[in-house]
């Protein structure tokens, strides 16, 4: 009997020993990437480890507009902002184009317009499908708009966008090879485990190029454009980083809190 359980405790202190010695999840893991001669920053956050909220105005009811002045507001409830990036395209009151859901509140309803003519000619959210990127209890996904609104899914957070970038795996069916329009980009993607993954663009790419960043090298089978030119924006202050949009400020901001 002593054998077997000495044997036991032996097992028992081996898996614990394991244990100890695996990495522990981080929060956010954020790099510097490069893909066909562009340079990308990248965060990826596990939903199951990380604090990811939704923010657009401050107590006084006024949207944030700036990274620093969300930051600021945190740390004045103890709380720490490591990382912030537009979440979404907005409009010149800096409030959220499409649907926007922030602690399980839907505080705008999605936009379904549809607009016709040549892809040049119709504005990036209005590339049909757009899409939602949402998080609940059950994890992170992003969805064409029309599916989002079918299936209902548990969100305590989500936010239109678009176009979609990358739609199980297949790209944007607008989305042109060598395109000439080309600008900074941000966006995120629903990889492999469920991860999340935020990328910016250090200077100017096309949608085409953008998209299959997500898909070929990010392994995201899914994947939403957020904003781009003077829209496109992050707070990372591990590599000082703290961008002023040139439109007078952001709208909605997707934020990791420590």
């Amino acid at each position: 009997m002593r054998g077997l359980a000495g044997a036991a405790l032996t097992a028992v202190l081996a898996v614990i020993a394991v244990l100890f010695a695996l990495p522990e999840a981080k929060a956010l893991q954020c790099s510097d990437e490069r893909f066909e001669g562009s340079g990308y920053v990248v965060c990826t956050i596990d939903p199951a480890v990380s604090d990811l909220r939704l923010f657009w105005r401050n107590e006084e009811g006024l949207p944030y507009r700036r990274f620093s002045s969300l930051a600021g507001a945190l740390r004045e409830q103890e709380q720490n902002l490591i990382f912030a990036i537009n979440a979404g395209m907005y409009q010149t009151d800096f409030s959220p184009l499409g649907l926007y859901i922030e602690n399980g509140e839907e505080l705008r309803s999605a936009d379904t317009t549809t607009i016709e003519g040549p892809p040049r000619q119709v504005p990036n959210f209005y590339k049909k499908p757009n899409g939602v990127f949402f998080s609940g209890e059950d994890g992170a996904g992003i969805l064409p708009t029309e599916d989002f609104l079918a299936v209902k899914p548990d969100a305590q957070l989500a936010t239109q966008s678009g176009p979609m970038l990358v739609i199980e795996n297949a790209l944007h069916p607008a989305l042109i090879p060598g395109s000439t329009d080309t600008t900074r980009r941000s966006g995120v993607g629903v990889c492999e485990g469920g991860l999340i993954r935020f990328a910016i663009s250090d200077w100017r790419v096309n949608f085409h190029e953008f998209a299959r960043f997500f898909r070929d090298q990010l392994a995201c089978p899914n994947a939403l454009f957020l904003d781009g030119g003077r829209g496109a924006g992050l707070f990372l202050p591990e590599k000082r980083r703290n961008d002023f949009s040139w439109h007078g400020g952001y709208g909605p901001i997707l934020g990791v809190v420590e």
